[in-house]
């Protein structure tokens, strides 16, 4: 399914009224992750991956320059994306499901998993969030998440970084586990159920299990 040049693809759960979880992705590689969350033993869901994304514009909650190296610049369009999501991708997921969704997730790998716990600070469409490896090195986003209101975010948060995500000589990303820990940190101290997991290797190893862990955890806690 193309919508406005996203590419859509949905995987069906088996029983009426599972969870949804939106997964946004920078290739498309939902197959292998939802087969890694059956492997892992995820209660029974349905993902919607979008894939087909501007990646760094429509990810980033506000626009910065490249970090390094040939890295673009960060276009700063969530909002954007966000407005698209809600208003044209969700409505037209739900339509192709076999019955209504209980709740709908959002999880996300790298910038995505900024994004995901962005976007629930800006709305209540979502139950639960996974920011897997995220970005959370993004220059301004922990003081932005200190200054949310956390009675309005999601109950469930997860959060992981690889041990080596840090160990970098780019002084920006260096940042990110000190951010993500931080951020976790004051979460938890404002009533919401997260964990931060730390996974083996840098930011670019075993991505489709480190994201299936995530929706694994977020599916089990967000049922309780």
């Amino acid at each position: 399914m193309d919508i406005q040049g996203k590419t859509v693809k949905i995987h069906q759960a088996q029983i009426a009224n599972a969870p949804l979880v939106v997964l946004n992705n920078y290739v498309q590689s939902g197959g292998e992750i939802y087969q890694k969350c059956l492997q892992l033993g995820c209660p029974d869901f349905s993902l919607a991956e979008i894939s087909g994304l501007n990646w760094n514009d429509d990810l980033s909650p506000w626009a910065i320059p490249s970090v390094g190296g040939n890295e673009s610049p960060f276009g700063g369009k969530a909002d954007d994306y966000l407005a698209l999501l809600l208003g044209s991708i969700l409505p037209a997921v739900t339509a192709k499901l076999n019955s209504q969704p209980s709740s709908v997730m959002l999880s996300g790998y790298s910038l995505a998993g900024l994004f995901a716990l962005y976007a629930a600070t800006k709305c209540d469409a979502f139950r639960a969030v996974a920011s897997c490896s995220g970005s959370m090195w993004f220059p301004k986003f922990r003081e932005y998440v200190a200054g949310c209101n956390a009675s309005k975010l999601p109950r469930v948060i997860y959060f992981s970084l690889g041990d080596r995500e840090a160990r970098t000589k780019n002084q920006i990303l260096q940042t990110v586990e000190d951010n993500t820990l931080a951020i976790k940190t004051n979460l938890a101290e404002n009533g919401i159920k997260t964990v931060f997991e730390k996974n083996k290797g840098n930011h670019f190893q075993q991505t489709s299990l480190r994201t299936a862990k995530g929706i694994k955890w977020m599916l089990e806690n967000a049922a309780e």
